[in-house]
């Protein structure tokens, strides 16, 4: 699990950085394709608008949904650039966590004044490994 713990936080400083150098108000494509740009330049495998198909009560749907950033298959990164993220942000990236059976994903919101404010880290019944006392909302999948 620590190389996933070493792709997300990668992840955070590279966006942290491109935050810092264009500010907010861009659209999200452009944020999404300069992360996976630099994402790659750093020996990642960053694909974009990775479709997925899911299969529910016996049938299939192809392209159900698109997954922002796949990082190394195993990070998903959803990208938003909105002057504030909502609750249905974080639900929507645990629904495509629990589709693809990914344990952690990234909700990064290029909008805001400061990349703080839109980090969120969304897990899907992931298994941090810090001891339990320092974990904090340890039975909620949103983190």
């Amino acid at each position: 699990m620590s190389d996933l713990e070493a792709i997300a936080s990668d992840v955070i400083d590279v966006a942290l950085k491109l935050h810092r150098e264009l500010g907010p108000g861009l659209l999200e494509s452009v944020y999404e394709a300069l992360l996976a740009g630099r994402l790659s330049q750093m020996g990642y495998v960053a694909l974009r608008q990775q479709p997925v198909d899911i299969e529910f009560d016996g049938l299939r749907f192809e392209n159900a949904f698109r997954i922002d950033l796949l990082v190394n298959g195993r990070l998903l990164v959803e990208i938003k650039s909105v002057d504030r993220l909502n609750g249905v942000h974080p639900k929507q990236l645990l629904t495509y966590l629990r589709l693809t059976k990914q344990p952690l994903g990234l909700l990064i919101n290029f909008g805001g004044v400061t990349l703080k404010e839109g980090l969120k880290r969304v897990v899907n019944d992931y298994k941090p490994f810090a001891p339990s006392r320092l974990r904090v909302n340890q039975n909620q999948g949103i983190r």
